[in-house]
């Protein structure tokens, strides 16, 4: 028994390596999984996006459909939260009306009031502080791939300060996976996460460390992840020293060929080509055609990418079966 029924998922801080791994496990049997009359039939769930999303908003609508769950859809234009109305206050209303609710935006405080005041399970679909959900995506396919997280060798490229690097390092000590950031110092999660990150690894059998040498890092990996380098809401201003201080991290074929590295992960959009309106931009302004990794490395590992990217509804779907049905249910189990 997993104890999650009735429980928020907020960041990986608050759960055990095991039960991390239980999600993850969970994750890999939901392929194909629907049951649209079974235990979580009939309940309703909103939907909070303050932040725009492609892959986060299909993937709670969709698993939330194949499980019987109906939805109803807030984003900042259709939602008074923290506007004309307090977060606390948004939290007891829709704590009334709803079983539960994912909540995609800015401060992790917000996700937390919502949980604390709502009395109904909360998912995070990302803070600026910690991506829970991606990153039981990720694992899947890790673990997919290797046949187990500890002791495989996760190398992130780029700014490791906010949502992925933070939840990225969280996961891998929770589970004794060996992470490694690199990027410049400055970019490096805080002094306190890390400390944290450290003591925790050490008791699990992994390792938390950091360099600013590309290709020391990529000898070392068995998995490369990178991301975007500036995010959502963050001010046009910050493209220039992003791009100056990040691009000497940018995965390109001569971190892979420093490698032995069997995949390549990304939790999109990327910026790999010229077929975007921000990829263009950058273009038009820094005369870069890729950022944060090249179009020959992205499509040459495109399978693990994408194959991650179907990990995000089945990664939520495990969460939501595992927060609204009891601990003792075996979602497999039709006897």
């Amino acid at each position: 028994m997993k104890p999650f029924t009735n429980k928020s998922f907020l960041k990986l801080l608050d759960f055990t390596g095991d039960e991390i791994e239980y999600l993850v496990d969970l994750a890999l049997k939901m392929d194909g999984y629907k049951d649209r009359g079974g235990p979580c039939a009939g309940k309703n769930a909103a939907l909070i996006f303050e932040k725009t999303s492609t892959r986060t908003r299909c993937a709670f609508e969709v698993a939330c459909a194949d499980l019987g769950i109906n939805t109803v859809y807030l984003d900042s234009s259709t939602s008074q939260l923290g506007k004309k109305e307090s977060v606390k206050d948004t939290a007891r209303v829709l704590g009334a009306m709803f079983d539960a609710m994912c909540y995609r935006g800015f401060g992790q405080e917000r996700v937390e009031t919502l949980a604390e005041y709502s009395g109904i399970p909360v998912w995070n679909a990302l803070t600026n502080e910690s991506h829970p959900t991606q990153i039981i995506a990720d694992f899947a396919v890790i673990k997919k791939t290797f046949g187990t997280l500890k002791g495989v060798n996760l190398v992130y490229f780029g700014d490791a300060r906010y949502n992925m690097g933070n939840s990225l390092m969280v996961g891998a000590a929770k589970t004794g996976m060996n992470f490694t950031a690199c990027c410049p110092k400055e970019y490096m999660p805080s002094d306190e996460l890390v400390s944290l990150c450290k003591e925790m690894s050490l008791r699990n059998g992994g390792s938390v460390n950091f360099t600013e040498d590309p290709k020391e890092a990529a000898k070392i990996a068995d998995v490369i992840y990178t991301d975007v380098w500036v995010s959502m809401g963050e001010p046009d201003e910050v493209w220039s020293k992003r791009i100056k201080d990040l691009l000497p991290y940018q995965v390109n074929m001569d971190v892979i060929n420093s490698s032995n590295v069997k995949i390549v992960l990304h939790c999109l959009p990327s910026f790999h080509n010229l077929e975007t309106d921000i990829g263009l931009n950058v273009y038009k302004k820094f005369g870069l055609k890729e950022l944060e990794i090249t179009d020959e490395v992205f499509e040459k590992f495109s399978g693990s990418i994408f194959e991650e990217a179907k990990f995000r509804l089945l990664s939520i779907k495990a969460i939501i079966l595992a927060t609204l049905t009891p601990d003792d249910h075996d979602p497999f189990d039709k006897n």
